[in-house]
């Protein structure tokens, strides 16, 4: 009973987690190393020699470019999926939330735990894309481990606000909706993959007010060694404030499905 409430939640999906972390990780490793070989490395000579690449990219190749913003697409993708299926589970087919409510613990420890479990997965998923990074001499930096932790904000930016929502189901029907809508079109869109300038203005403005962006301009300057004070603290209390909203929000709409 001296562990924290959140924490003895949290080591519920921990538990499972042991049982099948193998797979989880490897895949973790093997998608964005297909990505670098085939858009990092493979277009990536393409975009090199071409006459605008150095100033389209900032100096960057474009392998320095792309790899570290998979740590905050990764990331994104994990906890997006962690924060639906999972959360409406924990509810409506196993009830796990509802006997960790029927302890000493309230509701808000048990969002608390969802919350750090979330942050632990997109840490796991940035640690093996940050791994797969420290392969390729162009990308192998000290700043790596900085980019895993600015890749972990940007996943609770996501997944604070989805578990709020998803507290709110009974179905999952407007699970795939969020994938196909907001999920894809923002890994494709938020600026990992060529600099959000290359797109029409109004569609920049779309980018920029989403978190990803914000997560993939951290971990891209973390990685390359290119942080600066002022807009490092703008992107990061961008994300703070995701974070906190879906935190007020998910406390709510747990105690209210929990009913307490």
């Amino acid at each position: 009973m001296s562990t924290p409430a959140a924490v003895r939640q949290w080591e519920t999906h921990f538990r499972l987690y042991r049982t099948i972390w193998k797979s989880n990780v490897m895949a973790s490793v093997v998608q964005p190393f297909l990505y670098l070989l085939g858009m990092g490395v493979g277009v990536g000579a393409l975009v090199d020699h071409g006459n605008q690449a150095a100033s389209k990219l900032g100096g960057l190749t474009y392998l320095q470019f792309l790899g570290p913003a998979l740590i905050a697409t990764t990331a994104m993708m994990v906890t997006t999926s962690e924060s639906m299926w999972p959360v409406l589970g924990g509810f409506k087919w196993q009830s796990g939330y509802h006997a960790a409510a029927a302890t000493p613990l309230s509701p808000g420890d048990v969002v608390a735990g969802v919350f750090l479990w979330h942050a632990t997965k997109a840490l796991i998923a940035g640690s093996a894309v940050a791994a797969t990074l420290a392969l390729f001499p162009d990308t192998r930096s000290a700043g790596l481990p900085l980019a895993v932790v600015f890749g972990a904000l940007t996943g609770l930016a996501f997944s604070s606000i989805i578990t709020a929502w998803t507290a709110t189901r009974e179905q999952d029907f407007s699970f795939p909706n969020i994938n196909r809508f907001v999920v894809t079109p923002l890994f494709l869109f938020g600026g990992a993959f060529y600099p959000i300038d290359q797109l029409p203005s109004w569609l920049q403005w779309v980018a920029k007010a989403t978190p990803l962006w914000h997560g993939v301009e951290l971990t891209r300057g973390a990685a390359n060694g290119r942080l600066e004070l002022q807009s490092t603290l703008i992107h990061v209390g961008y994300l703070l404030v995701f974070v906190a909203v879906g935190w007020t929000l998910a406390r709510r709409t747990f105690r209210t499905r929990l009913g307490a």
